[in-house]
């Protein structure tokens, strides 16, 4: 999912606790604190000028909307020596400096630990073999680019268009990098890649009121309409055509047969890399399988206790075979499919301000994916609102092949990506005037996606769950984020194959086969990043954990949520050790 972070407000005891031990603080060195905030502005300037679609789709008001990145070979050794010059300025400023809670130094530690494993992380090269089906691919972010173009005036009308038009000189700098990447001895799997072909293939064949590109305009000022019907004929499909072919013709042949990302020049260094990337712990792909079989067999009881009231004491697999695969557990139309979690996301967002402090002013929608993207697109997808409020946060589901759809499990994913998940959290983020620009818009996967499996359990004990087949897909979804890091750590790092992960990931969750073939084909395009969701989950409920024993009866879940949420989507260490510090001074407050 791609998309960001969160509000500043401690609980009334936690600042008098600061302030009965104000005597001892430490000192704010302000020139260090200076020089970090004017760093981070820095790097969100250069960013959102090198890359001014991720500045759309977080929903930046002031941002340019006008082009599409340059992703040249040049563009990016440019790109590389300015992320290197930022790590080096901010590791000449001495940590120390900074009160650990002061803003600037959770800037500084945030984009510091940001710029290490994106440096590190460029071991895997991605730029050289990024054919993918799922949202990291080109077709499916610029999908979702279309969706998020500002459009209310003739000028940003205007914007939009001169941004698509882009779009062939974009693609033909996809081909060069691929080709590089073939040079190199970088490429996707050929299943990725004939998947990629299929998307290609719907996208030519649909009619052209029906792209991404010219179905945006629908609505809009002036005569874009017309101008993107004829963009799309004259330019657009012919360079997605060409892309097509390249595919088809010169880079499918050369593709690996190996799913692994092992496969590759450094490739085991690159696993390793992607996983402290996404999921910001080191942790090595032996670790994360066993870690992953562990929770599997705790999931397991936990369903067997379910089945043993209503499902007859059936075996877990058999439980979840029988979700997955009986029609009366199916929805029975999209349109019911749509409905349900509509009706979910409604009753989470009304229950939320018991469970926190503060929620977002921000609405959330609930959208279908385009049509064309279906077949391949996860069962769900968030997307952040509008700095300034022009446009709502946006959840996409999946209404792929509803009618043969397990009712369990929509209800827990509605609420990971929105209420009291993503939407929640980003939302808060974006609103929070008090954390920098840096951590309001950037994220690690670690923290926002294992905030997003934690919310699933918590809207357990909110209430929101209709049934026991809910309460299963709750754990089927946990579930589902447990064989996460059985099969990605098996694939990259084990030797796995693609059947052995599908029938593993079948055989444990109440996924269609559908879905999970489409799950593996994402954990194949992106090594590390399915690992995000359970190592992050793990690591918020063991701070909650601890805050519990150690604060007993005085502990504040509203408190508590507000912590975790108030510095933004930070790395899993950041929040550890401020979450250590929140329960001290707790503890201290009640002495």
């Amino acid at each position: 999912m791609r998309a960001v972070s969160l509000p500043r407000f401690l609980a009334l005891t936690a600042l008098a606790a600061v302030a009965a031990c104000a005597a001892h603080a430490q000192a704010v060195d302000e020139d260090a604190a200076a020089r970090v905030t004017a760093l981070a502005d820095a790097y969100v300037a250069a960013y959102f000028e090198a890359f001014p679609h991720h500045a759309t789709l977080l929903g930046v008001a002031d941002a340019p909307h006008d082009r599409l990145p340059d992703i040249s070979a040049a563009a990016r050794e440019r790109w590389h020596r300015r992320e290197e010059q930022f790590l080096a300025e901010l590791e000449a400023i001495e940590p120390a400096a900074l009160p650990p809670d002061h803003p600037a130094a959770v800037t500084h530690a945030f984009l510091t630990e940001i710029l290490r494993n994106e440096l590190a992380y460029r071991v895997c090269r991605m730029w050289l073999w990024n054919v993918s089906p799922t949202w990291t691919g080109w077709q499916s972010e610029m999908a979702v680019l279309a969706d998020s173009q500002p459009l209310a005036t003739a000028a940003a009308a205007d914007a939009a268009y001169r941004r698509f038009a882009e779009l062939p000189r974009y693609l033909e700098q996809e081909i060069a990098n691929l080709r590089a990447g073939l040079a190199a001895g970088y490429s996707a799997p050929r299943g990725n890649v004939e998947a990629v072909l299929r998307q290609m293939d719907a996208l030519l064949a649909a009619p052209v009121d029906e792209s991404p590109f010219a179905a945006m305009a629908a609505d809009a000022p002036g005569n874009l309409a017309e101008r993107m019907r004829a963009l799309e004929t004259n330019a657009i499909r012919p360079a997605i055509a060409r892309y097509r072919d390249f595919l088809r013709d010169e880079y499918l042949p050369a593709a690996r047969a190996a799913v692994g990302v092992d496969a590759h020049p450094e490739g085991d260094d690159c696993y390793r890399a992607a996983v402290r990337y996404h999921a910001t712990l080191d942790l090595s792909g032996e670790e994360i399988h066993r870690i992953g079989l562990e929770q599997m067999a705790a999931i397991h009881e936990e369903i067997r206790a379910i089945a043993a009231r209503g499902f007859g004491g059936d075996e877990p697999t058999e439980v979840l075979a029988r979700l997955r695969d009986e029609p009366r557990y199916w929805f029975a139309s999209r349109e019911q499919m749509l409905e349900t979690a509509r009706a979910a996301v409604a009753r989470a967002a009304a229950a939320s301000r018991e469970w926190f402090g503060r929620v977002p002013r921000a609405a959330v929608v609930v959208e279908p994916f385009p049509a064309f993207s279906e077949a391949s697109a996860p069962g769900g997808l968030y997307n952040a609102p509008a700095e300034d409020g022009s446009r709502p946060g946006i959840y996409y589901i999946n209404l792929r092949e509803a009618e043969r759809t397990s009712r369990a499990g929509l209800e827990a994913t509605a609420f990971h990506e929105t209420y009291p998940g993503h939407h929640l959290q980003v939302g808060l983020a974006l609103e929070h005037a008090g954390l920098h620009a840096v951590t309001r818009y950037f994220y690690s996967s670690g923290f926002a996606e294992g905030w997003g499996l934690y919310a699933e359990r918590l809207a357990d004990e909110m209430g929101l769950y209709s049934s026991d087949v809910d309460r299963l897909g709750l754990l089927s979804n946990e579930a589902l984020r447990a064989a996460r890091l059985v099969v990605d750590s098996g694939l990259h790092a084990l030797g796995w194959t693609r059947e052995q992960a599908i029938d593993y990931m079948l055989a444990n969750t109440a996924e269609s086969e559908a879905s999970v073939a489409a799950e593996v084909d994402r954990y194949i395009a992106v090594p590390g990043q399915a690992t995000a969701y359970m190592l992050g989950n793990l690591e918020i409920r063991r701070l909650r954990e601890a805050a519990e024993e150690r604060l007993g009866d005085a502990f504040d879940v509203r408190a508590f949520h507000d912590a975790v949420l108030e510095d933004g989507a930070v790395p899993l260490s950041m929040l550890r050790r401020k979450m250590e510090r929140w329960i001290a001074a707790q503890a201290e407050a009640r002495r």
